[in-house]
Formats: C-alpha cells, sequence, structure tokens
C-alpha cells in the first residue's frame, strides 16, 4: 500500500461507529421501560384511588339523580342497547344484511 491509501484508511477508521454491544442495550433498555412501568403505574394507581374517593364523596347525590333519570330513560336506553347490538351482529352492513344491497 501506499502512504496515501495509509492515510485514507485512518482517514476513514475516525468515521466508522463504534461496536455495539447488544446485552448492554438490551439490559439499558429493560431498565428504561420498567421505570416508566413504575411512573405509569405509580400514576394510574394514584388517579384511582382519587377518583374512588370522590366518587364514594358524591354517590349519595348521584345515585339519587341516577334513579330518577332510569326510570324514564330506561326504554330508550333498551333501544339503543339493541340497536348496538344489532349493528355488531350484522358488521355494520344492515343493509347488506337485509337483503336491500343491489
Amino acid at each position: 500500500m501506499t502512504q496515501a491509501d495509509d492515510r485514507l484508511k485512518a482517514l476513514f477508521a475516525q468515521d466508522v461507529p463504534p461496536p455495539r454491544d447488544a446485552a448492554f442495550n438490551a439490559a439499558v433498555m429493560e431498565r428504561v421501560m420498567r421505570q416508566r412501568f413504575r411512573e405509569d403505574l405509580a400514576m394510574l394507581s394514584g388517579v384511582s384511588v382519587i377518583s374512588g374517593g370522590a366518587l364514594w364523596l358524591v354517590w349519595p347525590t348521584l345515585q339519587t339523580a341516577l334513579v330518577t333519570l332510569s326510570q324514564g330513560l330506561a326504554p330508550a336506553l333498551g333501544a339503543v342497547a339493541l340497536a348496538a347490538c344489532a349493528a355488531m351482529v350484522l358488521n355494520g352492513r344492515p343493509s347488506a344484511a337485509l337483503g336491500l344491497h343491489s
């Protein structure tokens, strides 16, 4: 090899990325994911406890309102539930299932 080739080889060697350690990368990513999981778990636990406490506080008032509303809305909600079930059973294609689609 010539001296120019050696200089080019040394110059290009500076641009070569460092070798990767797959086990180290996996261990770091596992630790990051575990930390994120703990943070999510703590946040969701806190929100659940706070929401449960808030619902416990307002339940007596909410219960009377729900009973009053449900007596008048029960037939309408039943019809809506029946329509939703029919739409799911028919896969959202009621006209094709009834033979109306040509």
